[in-house]
Formats: structure tokens, sequence, C-alpha cells
């Protein structure tokens, strides 16, 4: 069975080394990924020191595996080294913009996403952290990321010490619109939702969280209209502070 089809985020690490060969095998490798204009607008910051994961926690809300897993590594849209390679070569670069911040931030996630499957592929567990664009502020400062710079993923990297049940999954359907976009009636929401909403754990989820559905979960708690305005402001000031408005 092929890897992707098995995957599942890992939280929990041995105390097994990740060599520093493996690691810049599989970043290398990640390089044959797809890129704008064959730039690669990315940089990967790795972090291994105990007191660097210690300040980094609060940035993603203290889960424990980011102080538990021998290697984080923080996946940055960068357009400094290109820019600063313009200057150098008689070039006018204009990539302060945020277009170009969306540029780079795809390509980061491409590479990011290509990493991950080839770690996976190689024994390896991970678990990507969202949380990195929620507070970026914080990460810019630990990480000394100058202007141009700007973090987008974290991963969490380690050899598995647990073996959690695979998450679900919406069906194809759902997902799928030929030609055009087909608007959602709300009878197909009833029938793409109603596996997720009828899992043991879901409904046990709305329990423990006296919600009535499991949507109030992500809309109440989980991901709040007021959140998401707060931490969207700070990561508009981020993108200022860092060039890219």
């Amino acid at each position: 069975m092929k890897t992707i089809n098995t995957r599942r985020s890992i939280r929990k690490y041995s105390n097994r080394k990740v060599e520093t060969a493996l690691l810049h095998q599989l970043l290398t490798e990640s390089e044959r990924t797809q890129t704008m204009g064959n730039l690669q607008l990315y940089s990967v910051v790795v972090t291994r020191n105990d007191e660097m994961k210690e300040r980094l926690s609060p940035a993603h809300f203290d889960q424990p595996m980011v102080k538990g897993a021998p290697v984080v590594l923080t996946f940055c849209a960068d357009f400094r080294r290109t820019t600063l390679w313009a200057k150098a070569r008689k070039a006018t670069p204009g990539y302060d913009n945020f277009l170009s911040f969306m540029n780079a931030a795809t390509d980061t996630l491409l590479y990011c996403q290509t990493f991950c499957n080839l770690a996976e592929e190689a024994g390896l567990g991970l678990c990507f952290l969202g949380t990195t664009v929620y507070m970026p502020q914080q990460i810019i400062e630990i990480l000394k990321l100058p202007k141009l710079v700007f973090p987008v993923a974290t991963i969490t990297l380690g050899w598995p010490d647990e073996c959690p049940d695979l998450s679900d999954r919406l069906p194809l359907e759902s997902i799928i619109h030929e030609e055009t976009y087909a608007d959602y009636t709300a009878e197909k929401i009833d029938k793409f939702y109603h596996d997720k909403e009828n899992l043991a754990e879901n409904k046990h989820f709305c329990d423990i969280n006296h919600k009535e559905t499991l949507a109030q979960v992500f809309t109440d708690i989980r991901y709040t209209k007021a959140d998401n305005e707060a931490m969207s402001k700070g990561l508009i000031e981020a993108l200022k502070q860092q060039g890219f408005l």
C-alpha cells in the first residue's frame, strides 16, 4: 500500500536521532518540486536546540510536539535571496508586494509538502503546524528573519513513537467540480458530511465541548470569528513589517 494512503500526523517521537545526512538528503530531493520561474522562493530554518524549541513553543500554542520532536523545521517564503541576487547583478527587483508574497508562499508550501511526502516514505513521522501564521511576529523575532522572509509552515519531525488512527476524509465527490464550480445544496452538504458527523469520535467531540453539532465546535471553539479577525490583523502587520505590504 502506498504510504500516502496510510499517512497520519505523528505527535510523539522516539529518542532516535534524525541524522543530518538524511535530513539534508530529503531537503535536497525536495528541491525537485515545482517552483515559480525556477527561483525557489523558500528557505528552511532547522531547529534542534532545546532552548530554541522552548522559545518557539509559545508561538505554536505550546503544543507538546514542538519541544518533544528531535527536529523542528520552519519553512519560510523568501524573496530576500532573489532580491539580493538581483541587486548584485545590476537588476532592479520589485518583490516588496503582496503578489510576491503569494508566489513565495506557494513555492514554500509546495516544497514543504514534497518534503513531507519524502520524509514519510523514509519512515519518519511528522506533524504540520498550522499555527505558524497565527502569531508570525514571535517566530520572526526568534528566528531573526530579515525583510522579505516570512514563516508560512512548521513541521515537527522525528521517528514515530505512536501509531494513531487515520483521520477521516470527505468523499472525493465532495471536492470535485466538472468544468465549472457547482455550488453545494443543502442535500449535498447532508450527504457529504454524513459519515464525518456520525463517527463516534466526532460525536464524542461534540459531547465534551457541549455543542449540538460538529460544525459548532469549529465555529464557536476552535476557529472563532474573533480569533480569526485578531490573528488576521497580526498577520497583516507582520507582512508590513517584513516588507511585503
